[in-house]
């Protein structure tokens, strides 16, 4: 009996323990700051430095609990202006549409996920659409976005084609190799991260040309991090904090590719399915130098390109009302470079 005894005291001290190691993990858990951040897609390798902060722990560290969040149909900008959601993720021409106007949103860009536009034309090889001029008389999946169909028309007529030849068909592929081996397009706007990639994972002939190699007007910023305005005026230390945590995920899955996309896969399962994880793997690695590529450091927003893409909105009336010069982004909340 008294041996038995003893195993209980054991027992409920034990459980003494575990109860008040679980309430202190509350409590701390408690004293994090909460912070919803909208992805502007499915989750990709343009979050992967997101997914990396987290697994990290570097939120945490900054005293940061932040969950992610899908984005409605017609995608993040609205959530974030509400403060349904305080941070998100968006692109330099999207805001464009958003930051203007009646209605416009109160977000600005405080961190460039991706240094440089990576998006550019994919058609079959053996079409030979090697340039913009070459997208004459052939189809174009097309989203029916003005701002989208003004860039076609600028890179296309400007390199001795003719956009009024184009024959403009809807997009409606998630896949864009499958769109292309339908053969019911000829040239689609693809990501070279992603769609490029994939192309090469199922060793299917194309050829890809860069919008920003083109023209340098089309070097905009896709994708950002975007905050709230009045979230941020009013946590600016907040702000602060979120950044200096994002910046350190992406320098790691800059260095670290394949240990980024393996975290990427780890908390999205579905990524793992089929030739999903191959992609992954590769587009990781397109895209791993791609994040600070040339900048001084990961974020950075230049103020020069930035305002060359929207004065040129601006001159095609590609937005309602006038963007004024360095509307809609800040370097302010970046960390100081050592």
């Amino acid at each position: 009996m008294k041996k038995l005894g003893r195993v209980l005291i054991l027992f409920f001290a034990l459980i003494l323990v575990l109860t008040g190691c679980a309430q202190s993990q509350r409590s701390a858990d408690e004293k994090l700051t909460q912070i919803t951040l909208a992805l502007d897609y499915t989750p990709n390798t343009n979050h992967t430095g997101l997914y990396v902060a987290q697994s990290k722990g570097y939120f945490k560290k900054y005293g940061l609990k932040v969950k992610f969040i899908q984005p409605p149909q017609n995608g993040p900008e609205g959530l974030i202006g509400a403060r349904k959601a305080q941070f998100g993720v968006s692109y330099q021409d999207v805001m464009a549409g958003v930051i203007t106007g009646k209605n416009k949103q109160p977000i600005t860009a405080i961190a460039a996920l991706v240094q440089h536009n990576t998006s550019g034309i994919m058609s079959r090889k053996a079409d030979n659409i090697t340039r913009p001029k070459d997208m004459t008389n052939k189809r174009y999946a097309t989203w029916g976005l003005p701002i989208e169909q003004a860039i076609i028309k600028e890179v296309v007529d400007q390199d001795g084609g003719n956009y009024k030849k184009i024959k403009l068909v809807p997009s409606n592929f998630n896949d864009e190799v499958a769109g292309l081996k339908s053969k019911k397009i000829d040239s689609i706007w693809v990501y070279e991260g992603w769609a490029v990639q994939n192309a090469k994972i199922q060793n299917y002939p194309v050829n890809y040309f860069a919008f920003r190699d083109v023209n340098p007007t089309f070097d905009y910023y896709t994708p950002v991090l975007v905050g709230n305005n009045t979230y941020m005026k009013q946590h600016p230390q907040v702000t602060r904090k979120l950044v200096r945590a994002v910046s350190q995920g992406y320098a790691y899955a800059a260095k670290h590719p394949q240990a980024s996309a393996d975290i990427l896969k780890a908390a999205n399962p579905e990524l793992k399915k089929g030739k999903s994880g191959a992609l992954v793997d590769a587009s990781q690695q397109y895209l791993s130098k791609q994040y600070i590529a040339d900048a001084k450091q990961f974020g950075y927003i230049d103020a020069g390109r930035w305002n060359k893409f929207y004065t040129w909105l601006n001159e095609h009336k590609l937005v309602k009302g006038q963007l004024t010069k360095n509307q809609g982004f800040t370097n302010k909340y970046l960390p100081k470079e050592k």
